[in-house]
C-alpha cells in the first residue's frame, strides 16, 4: 500500500486527462480510493460475474470470471509493462458494458505511453469505447494519439489491427472506427495516409462521414492537389455519398483554382438540378465563377436569384467580383449600379471595388470623375491604400496632369504611405516629359528618404535629362548622386559628355572627360568616339586630333566605331582626301575592314567639297571591291550631280539605283526636285513629286519649298498657292522660307491682301521674321505704292531687334524723299551711317541733288 500511495502522488499526464470523464475526475471521491470502504466497493464491482461467453482464438471462457481487485493488482505489479496483457484484457472484457470503468482501469494499469505498446489491450479498449455513444469522443482521441505515437505505421496495418481485434474478441466492427481513424490522420495532418485510409474504407464498403471527407478534400485543394481531390469525390459518388454544400463548395473552389470557371458553374448547376438547397456561399462562388468566365448576364441572374431564394444580399466579396468584372468589360454604368446596390444593402464598399472603379474611370479618360470618386473615399468609410494611390498617380502621369499628380503624391506621403520604386520611376519620367526637371529631382530626393531609389532608376533619369538636352539639370543630378554615395560609372559620364557635345559646349565636354579620368574611370570606345565626333562637328580639327593622340598615348586599342568617327569627321571638316588616304592605310595594316558606311562618308565629303568627280571615282572603287552601295550612297551622288547642275548624270544615277531594287528616299527625291526647279524644269520636278507621292512617301518642308520657289520664279503663283494649301492640309508645318517665298511672289503680282494675311499668320505661329523677309516686304510694298506700310516695317524691324541692311535703308530713304519728307530722309541717313552701313553714291546724290538712281540690289531668295 505505501508503494501505491507514492505512485499516485504524481499528476497523470496532461494528455490522459482528455480521455477521462470530468465528472469522475473532479468528483468528491478520489480517482484512486484510499479508504478500505472504497476499496471494497471497487473489488465488488470488479468481481461481478460475466454470464456471457468471451470468444478467444483457441479457448472459450465460460462461467463466472473472477477479476482481480485493484489492490491485488497494485501489490503484484504496480501497473506498467509487467501486467499480464491477457489478464488486463480479461478485466476489460468483463467491463465491456461499462466503457468509463474500462477506461479508468486501463488508465491505471496501462498508463500512457504504455497503453499504445500493449498490443491487443489498446484495441480491446478502443472497441469497448466505440460501443457507447458517450465514449465515442474518447475513442476518437485515443486513435489520434495512437497515430501520432506511431507515425511509421501505414493505414493498412492499423486497419488490420482493427479488423482482427474485433473478430478475435467478438466485437461488432462499426464504420465509426474507420471514420475515426480517418479523422486521426486528418488531425495529425497526414493527408497522404488519410487518402490511403479513405481508399481502404471504399474497398471495404465502409461509408465515410462526409465532414471527414470534406476535411480531406479541403486539405488537398489547399495544397493544389486538385486531381487527387476529384478522384476522392468520384469514389464518394460511386458508393452513394453525394456530400453536402461544403463538399460542393470545395469542388467549385478546386475548379476555380484550376482557372476552370466553366466547370465550377457546371458543378453548381448539377447541385441545383438535384433539388439541393444552395447556401449563400455556394451562390457567391457561382457568381465569382461567372465573373471570371466572364458572363456578366449569368452573374447578375445569380445575384437576383440569391436574393429571391435566400432573402439576403450577396457578400462584399461577391459584389466586389461583379464590380471588377464589369469594369474589365468596360461597363462602368453597370459597375456603379452594382456598387450602389451593395451600399444600399448596408454592405460597405471594399478597397478592391473602389480601386477598380477608379481604374475604370481613368481607362475611359474620365479623370475628373475618378478624382471626385477618390476624394469621396472618406465618406464611404475607406482610407485609400498604396494600390489606389498608385493607380491615380500612374493615370495622371500618363495624361500629363502633373499638378494633380503632385497633390495626390503629397496626400499619399501625408498618410505615411511610401511609393514603390516603379511608381517613383513613373512620376520622374512624367515630370521630365513635361519639362519639369526640378519636380523630377524633388521626387528623386524623396525616394532616397524612403529607400526606393536605386542605381537603375538613377541611370534612367540621368539618361533622360541628357537626351532632352538638360545638361545643367543632368550635372546637378550627377553631383547629387555623388553626395548620396552613388558612384557614377563610365556610362553616366559618356551621356553627359554627349549632351555637352550636342549643345556644342566642347569645353565643358572636355572638362567632364578630365573629371572622369581623375575619378579613376577608364574611357571606352564610346567615350573617345563621342569626343572626337563632337570636335569635328564643331570644325575643331586640332582638338579632335589631340583626343586621338591622347588615346594613342594611353595605348588604347581603337575599334571600327572610332575609326569610322575619325573618317567621317575628316570629311565634315573638308579633309576628305586625307580621310580616304587614312582609310586605305588602315586597310593595308589590316586594322580596318572597308564597308559601305566608310565609302558613304568619303563620297558625301567629296560632294560637299564640290569634288563630284572624286565622289564618282570613289563610287567605282567601291563597286570594284564588291561592296554594294545603299540608298545613302546614291542619295549623296544624286545630290552632288544636282548641285553641280549635271542633271543628266543625276537621272542616270537614279535609274541605276532603281535597277538595283533600291527605292529613292525623301532626300534623294528632294535633291532631284530642287535641281530641276533651279533649272526651271517644273514639269520634270512635278513628275518626280507625283512619283514620290505614289511611292507612299511623305514630302517634307524642303521638297515643298523647292517646288513653291520654282513656281514663284516662273511667276506661277496659282500653282505655288495650290502647293502651299496642300502642304498645310497634309499637316506639314511651314517655315520662314515658305512664308518668305509666298509673300515675295504675291507682292510681285500685286496681291497685297493675301501677302498681308500670310504675314499675320507667320506672326501668329511665333515665327520671327528675318532680314530677308523684311527686305521682301519693304521692296514689295514700296513698288506697289505702299510707302507708309514699308516705312512701318523699318520701325518694326528695329523693335524686334533685327538690324536693317543697306537695301532697306536706301529704299525707305528714297521713299521719304519722294514724299517730300526730307528731314526724315536725312535722319535715317545719319542713323544708317551710325550703324556702320557704307552706302554708295546713289543715296548721296539723291539727298543732295534730288536725282533718284537705282538703289542697291536686293538679296535673291
Amino acid at each position: 500500500m505505501p508503494t501505491f500511495m507514492v505512485s499516485r502522488r504524481f499528476r497523470p499526464p496532461l494528455l490522459l486527462c482528455r480521455f477521462i470523464d470530468p465528472k469522475v475526475l473532479f468528483s468528491s471521491q478520489s480517482r484512486f480510493p484510499n479508504t478500505r470502504a472504497n476499496q471494497s466497493r471497487d473489488i465488488s464491482d470488479s468481481t461481478s460475474e460475466v454470464t456471457s461467453k468471451l470468444q478467444f482464438p483457441h479457448k472459450t471462457i465460460s462461467g463466472p470470471v473472477h477479476l482481480p481487485s485493484i489492490s491485488t493488482l497494485d501489490s503484484e505489479n504496480q501497473g506498467g509493462d509487467d501486467v499480464d496483457d491477457a489478464r488486463v484484457i480479461e478485466v476489460l472484457l468483463g467491463r465491456r458494458n461499462d466503457p468509463v470503468s474500462a477506461l479508468q482501469y486501463c488508465n491505471w494499469v496501462k498508463p500512457l505511453p504504455h497503453l499504445y505498446e500493449g498490443g491487443d489491450v489498446f484495441w480491446v479498449l478502443v472497441h469497448i469505447l466505440f460501443s457507447s455513444p458517450h465514449t465515442h469522443d474518447r475513442a476518437s482521441n485515443l486513435l489520434v494519439m495512437f497515430v501520432s505515437s506511431n507515425p511509421t505505421l501505414i493505414p493498412s496495418v492499423i486497419v488490420n489491427y482493427l479488423v482482427e481485434s474485433a473478430e478475435r474478441y467478438g466485437f461488432e466492427l462499426s464504420s465509426r472506427a474507420f471514420n475515426y481513424l480517418l479523422n486521426a490522420y486528418i488531425r495529425n495532418r497526414r493527408m497522404d495516409y488519410a487518402v490511403d485510409c479513405f481508399n481502404l474504407m471504399v474497398e471495404r464498403n465502409v461509408i465515410p462521414f462526409v465532414p471527414y471527407v470534406n476535411n480531406v478534400l479541403s486539405s488537398l485543394v489547399r495544397s493544389n492537389l486538385i486531381d487527387e481531390a476529384k478522384e476522392i469525390y468520384n469514389k464518394m459518388v460511386l458508393i452513394g455519398v453525394a456530400g453536402d454544400n461544403v463538399t460542393t463548395q470545395l469542388l467549385m473552389r478546386a475548379s476555380l483554382r484550376e482557372r476552370n470557371s466553366e466547370e465550377a458553374v457546371k458543378i453548381f448547376r448539377r447541385v441545383m438540378s438535384r433539388g439541393a438547397e444552395p447556401d449563400g456561399l455556394l451562390y457567391s462562388l457561382a457568381v465569382q465563377a461567372a465573373c471570371k468566365m466572364p458572363d456578366l448576364v449569368l452573374a447578375m441572374d445569380l445575384l437576383r436569384e440569391m436574393r429571391g431564394k435566400l432573402g439576403v444580399p450577396a457578400s462584399q466579396e461577391t459584389y466586389t467580383s461583379v464590380i471588377v468584372a464589369c469594369v474589365k468589360q468596360g461597363k462602368m454604368e453597370e459597375a456603379v449600379r452594382v456598387k450602389d446596390e451593395m451600399v444600399g444593402f448596408g454592405i460597405p464598399m471594399s478597397l478592391i471595388a473602389a480601386t477598380s472603379l477608379i481604374n475604370g474611370y481613368c481607362k475611359g479618360n474620365k479623370l475628373g470623375k475618378a478624382l471626385d470618386f477618390f476624394n469621396r473615399m472618406e465618406e464611404e468609410g475607406l482610407a485609400p491604400d498604396k494600390v489606389m494611390f498608385s493607380v491615380m498617380i500612374e493615370w495622371f502621369c500618363k495624361n500629363g496632369e502633373m499638378e494633380n499628380t503632385v497633390e495626390i503624391y503629397k496626400r499619399m506621403k501625408s498618410v505615411g504611405i511610401s511609393p514603390s520604386s516603379v511608381l517613383v520611376h513613373t512620376m520622374i519620367q512624367a515630370f521630365l516629359k513635361a519639362e519639369s526637371p526640378e519636380a523630377a529631382l524633388d521626387i528623386f530626393n524623396d525616394s532616397f528618404e524612403t529607400w526606393t531609389a536605386h542605381g537603375f532608376m538613377c541611370n534612367k533619369i540621368f539618361l533622360l535629362l541628357c537626351k532632352q538636352g538638360k545638361v545643367d539639370a543632368a550635372t546637378s543630378f550627377l553631383r547629387m548622386m555623388e553626395n548620396k554615395g552613388i558612384e557614377p560609372n563610365v556610362v553616366f559620364y559618356n551621356n553627359l559628355i554627349l549632351a555637352h557635345c550636342r549643345k556644342k559646349n566642347m569645353d565643358l565636354a572636355r572638362s567632364i572627360f578630365l573629371e572622369m579620368l581623375e575619378n579613376g574611370l577608364e574611357p571606352n570606345n564610346f567615350t573617345y568616339s563621342i569626343l572626337i565626333d563632337g570636335f569635328f562637328k564643331n570644325k575643331d580639327e586640332q582638338n579632335a586630333w589631340a583626343v586621338i593622340n591622347q588615346m594613342n598615348a594611353a595605348n588604347f586599342e581603337a575599334n571600327e566605331v572610332i575609326y569610322n568617327t575619325i573618317i567621317n569627321g575628316l570629311c565634315k571638316v573638308g579633309q576628305t582626301s586625307k580621310a580616304k588616304e587614312m582609310l586605305q592605310n588602315l586597310v593595308k595594316e589590316k586594322r580596318y575592314s572597308m564597308g559601305c558606311t566608310s565609302y558613304n562618308s568619303i563620297i558625301d565629303g567629296f560632294v560637299k567639297e564640290g569634288e563630284t568627280d572624286s565622289a564618282v571615282e570613289t563610287y567605282r572603287e567601291m563597286s570594284e571591291n564588291d561592296i554594294s552601295p545603299n540608298v545613302v550612297t546614291f542619295t549623296s551622288l544624286i545630290n552632288g550631280f544636282c548641285k553641280s547642275n549635271r542633271m543628266g548624270l543625276a537621272l542616270e544615277m537614279m535609274h541605276e539605283m532603281k535597277s538595283k531594287d533600291l527605292k529613292l528616299d525623301i532626300p534623294a527625291y528632294g535633291a532631284l526636285i530642287d535641281g530641276f526647279c533651279k533649272k526651271h524644269d517644273m514639269k520634270t520636278a512635278y513628275t518626280l513629286f507625283s512619283e514620290l507621292l505614289e511611292q507612299g512617301l511623305r514630302p517634307n518642308v524642303s521638297v515643298y519649298n523647292s517646288l513653291i520657289s520654282g513656281f514663284r520664279n516662273l511667276g506661277k503663283m496659282d500653282a505655288a498657292t495650290d502647293l502651299y494649301k496642300k502642304m498645310v492640309n497634309d499637316g506639314i508645318s511651314c517655315d520662314l522660307f515658305t512664308f518668305t517665298t509666298m509673300i515675295d511672289g504675291l507682292l510681285k503680282e500685286g496681291n497685297l491682301i493675301v501677302a498681308s494675311d500670310l504675314y499675320s499668320e507667320l506672326l501668329a505661329l511665333g515665327i520671327v521674321p528675318d532680314e530677308i523677309l523684311y527686305m521682301v516686304l519693304v521692296n514689295g510694298l514700296s513698288k506697289k505704292g505702299q510707302f507708309v506700310r514699308a516705312s512701318k516695317m523699318l520701325e518694326e524691324m528695329k523693335k524686334k531687334g533685327v538690324t536693317p541692311n543697306l537695301f532697306i535703308y536706301s529704299t525707305v530713304i528714297a521713299g521719304h524723299h519722294r514724299e517730300g519728307n526730307l528731314n526724315e530722309a536725312f535722319r535715317l541717313h545719319e542713323e544708317m551711317l551710325e550703324k556702320g552701313l557704307v552706302h554708295d553714291d546713289s543715296i548721296f546724290n539723291l539727298l543732295v541733288s534730288g536725282k533718284v538712281e537705282k538703289p542697291p540690289a536686293a538679296t535673291k531668295i
